[in-house]
Order: C-alpha cells, then structure tokens, then sequence
C-alpha cells in the first residue's frame, strides 16, 4: 500500500537494534522501547535515510540482528519505539488498523457497553472503544459520546494518522460527528506540537448530554479536560455511594460532580459539597445537579490542599472523603514526589474524618503501583495514629482494560477506607526505636 497524507508509508525505514541483553521484555511483548535500550538506529536503505522521521515504522532487532517486533519510532521521546505487531509479514498499514479498531469495538458489544449487530441497546450512553496499550494501539483512544466520537492521538504516529483512522471509525461505526484532537502534555513528551481539535461531520455548539446511573451530565467534547468525561471512573462512582446514606460528604476534585452527584441519587447522602480548582469545572457541576434535580449538593472553586487545610482551620467534619486528584507521577522518576502528595493530601482528609469515617482515595497515576499507594496509606496510619482499614480494593471500568503485557495500563487505584479512632495515645513510626 502506498503512502498518502492520511497513511503514511508502511514500509519499514528503519532497523533499530536493542543493547545486549535488552530484548526480553520486548519478547514478551512489552509495548515501550525506551531509549535506554536502543545501541543504534539504521536507515534500511539511502532513500530510507532521507525519508526517517517520527512516526516512522522501524524493525525491532535484537543484539544479533534478529527480528523481534515492528511499530512506530519516535527520536524525540523517551519511548524511542511503540510496537505494534511481532509477526514480520505483517504490515502496519490501513488494513492492520481497521482490524485492531474493530477488534476493541467487539469486546466492547461483549461487555455490553456496544450494541451487537441489529441491536439498539447499549448499558450506558459513554464508553472507552479505544484504550491505548490496552487495545493494541498505543498512542491512541476513542471515547464514544451518544452519536460523537471524541479521537485523542498521544503519540507521533497516531497524531499523523489520526484522519485515517477516522476514516476507518466513520466505516464502522457511523457516528454523527467526531472530534479529532491532541493531548498537551503527551504532545510535550512525544516532541511535538499539540493539535488544535478538529471536528468532522454532524456537530452542535451545545454540550452533548450523555446518561450514567440515570444521572445525566453535560460534556464540552472540544474544550475540556481529557476527552470531556472520566469515563474510568464509572463503576466507582455507583459503587461507592453506597458507604454514603446519611453522611455528609465532600468529593475534592470533583471536575463536573460525578462522585458527589451519585452521593445523593445513589447514596442518599445526608449533604454533599464538590470542590474543584477549575471554575468552569464547578459551575458545570453545578449545572448538573440542577439538570438532575438534586438540591442537596453544593460546589466551590477551590484548591485541594488549600480547601482541606481550611477546613481544619475553620474545625469543619465530613462523615464520608472522596479524594480524586489528577495525575501526579508522569514518569517513575517522580513517584516519589508523588507518594509525598499523596501522604500530604490523604493525612489532611483523614484529620477532618471522624471515628468510623469513610474515605474513598484514588491515583490515577500508572507509575504509582498499587502496592506504592497502599504503603503511602500505612504511612498515613503511622503518622496520624489513626487505625485505617481497607474495605474494597477497585479499578477502572472494564472498557479501560489491563494489558497482561503491559501492566503500566492498570493505572486506576480506588482504595475504600474506613478511618478509626487513635489506635493510641502517641503514634509509634516505624524505625523510631520506640
């Protein structure tokens, strides 16, 4: 197959070959090449050299030469190379990606989250058919919106290619209208330039509404955060609202209301605040609850760790504490830093809980690992002297699934605690000799 503005060539450019001792993840099919494996980078040919750039298809090759894996390359980013397929004779061109589009379409009809052929019925009207590494397609996700596709590239090569696969999207799907964009803070790892959404076929000006648990919302699909929605987040929101009934709670980082929302409809929450930093996050939140008719919930602008150091100030308790907050680790050089925000945030919810206390504690951060996250919880424990037990250990929802081989792409942690008293009267810390 040739090239074209919206498929680039298919051909392999390049072989990259990986330092001794380097190929054993890429054998078991691990996605990411990073740079730090990478001995050298060699055009196939003279016209090759010149045609080299990012977003390329290379050859993965091991120390001896041998074929190990094809995908995308990158020169500016820290994943050198994106592997897409370990079969040879298989050619990344426009008939690969209609097949893996069509394969994550299908596990969706089985999760019921898509109608099955001839079938109007779908379980929800928003779902994840795109998740990335998860699916096959590193670099790229689709959330389905009603009728509107929402296509966010997060990676050199699917940013190229994202007209393409629109194309393929539009054959198989049929949606009213999509909307094509970029991701400013991949765009800034990958090396280029965020792209500017673009929108395709049928559109309105006014948001989409879209139903969740008999809760609707409204959704900008060009102009908000992520791809308009935590779509993730999903099943969370339901199933925790029943740790609620009577308490009064507060969701920090509650972007447009989904915990708080599903606090009162679901939880028969006694009352219910919603703190986020984004204003417009907080008016549309607002917006919701009156759409949903729910008069027992409120929300303010306001910062995390500011709006909890003040609420202690001010000796203001909540029964029930949903801690939602946004990515903190890009990378595992930071999770350290991370884990510090973490305690930090965590230990200022747990001191305006009291005894018997609910907290419902979340990163979304992938290089936070669970058993990281659930450590910084025991430090929590330690330094406050408070007893915390774990109640229920969650994800995100089944249309974000976990790749076996890529375990990076199980970034969710939804841990349900419930808060003690003084498990006594000065905290021992560990190490302290005490």
């Amino acid at each position: 197959m040739g090239a074209s503005a919206k498929w680039p060539t298919c051909e392999p450019l390049a072989a990259v070959k990986l330092k001794p001792r380097k190929a054993l993840p890429f054998y078991g099919r691990h996605p990411w090449v990073l740079a730090t494996g990478v001995d050298r980078v060699q055009p196939l040919s003279i016209a090759a050299e010149h045609m080299l750039a990012d977003g390329s298809v290379v050859n993965l090759l091991n120390e001896k030469g041998k074929f190990v894996a094809r995908g995308f390359y990158n020169g500016q980013s820290r994943i050198r190379v994106r592997l897409f397929t370990w079969r040879e004779e298989e050619q990344l061109n426009a008939d690969f990606f209609e097949r893996r589009i069509a394969d994550a379409i299908e596990s969706r009809v089985q999760l019921g989250l898509e109608p099955a052929a001839g079938s109007p019925a779908r379980s929800t009207s928003a779902a994840r058919l795109i998740f990335s590494e998860a699916d096959g397609l590193s670099g790229l996700v689709v959330d389905r919106y009603g009728d509107y596709l929402v296509v966010q590239a997060t990676s050199a090569a699917m940013q190229q290619r994202l007209h393409g696969i629109a194309e393929i999207l539009q054959k198989l799907l049929a949606p009213k209208g999509m909307v094509l964009r970029g991701d400013a803070a991949s765009a800034k790892l990958e090396g280029i330039e965020p792209i500017a959404p673009e929108r395709l076929g049928e559109w309105t000006d006014e948001p989409i509404r879209i139903v969740e648990h008999g809760i609707s919302y409204e959704v900008d699909l060009t102009d908000s955060q992520k791809t308009g929605f935590y779509l993730d987040q999903r099943d969370n929101r339901l199933a925790v609202a029943k740790y609620f009934a009577g308490r009064k709670v507060l969701d920090m980082f509650c972007y447009t209301g989904g915990f708080a929302m599903n606090a009162s409809r679901h939880g028969q929450a006694a009352e219910v605040l919603g703190v986020d930093t984004s204003k417009r996050a907080v008016a549309q939140a607002q917006k919701n609850a009156e759409i949903n008719g729910l008069t027992n919930v409120t929300f303010e602008a306001g910062d995390g760790f500011q709006s909890l150091e003040k609420f202690a100030t001010e000796g203001r308790k909540f029964d029930a504490i949903v801690l939602d907050p946004p990515k903190f680790a890009r990378s595992r050089s930071q999770v350290d830093q991370a884990i510090q925000a973490y305690h930090r945030l965590n230990r200022a919810a747990v001191a305006l809980l009291p005894p018997g206390g609910i907290l419902v504690t979340h990163s979304c951060s992938g290089s936070v690992s669970r058993e990281d996250f659930l450590l910084m919880l025991s430090g929590v424990a330690q330094k406050t002297g408070r007893d915390i037990q774990i109640i229920e250990l969650r994800g995100a929802a089944a249309d974000h699934p976990v790749s076996s081989t890529c375990l990076e792409t199980e970034y969710l942690k939804c841990v349900v605690c419930r808060v003690g008293q003084l498990a006594r009267d000065k905290p021992v810390f560990i190490g302290s000799g005490d």
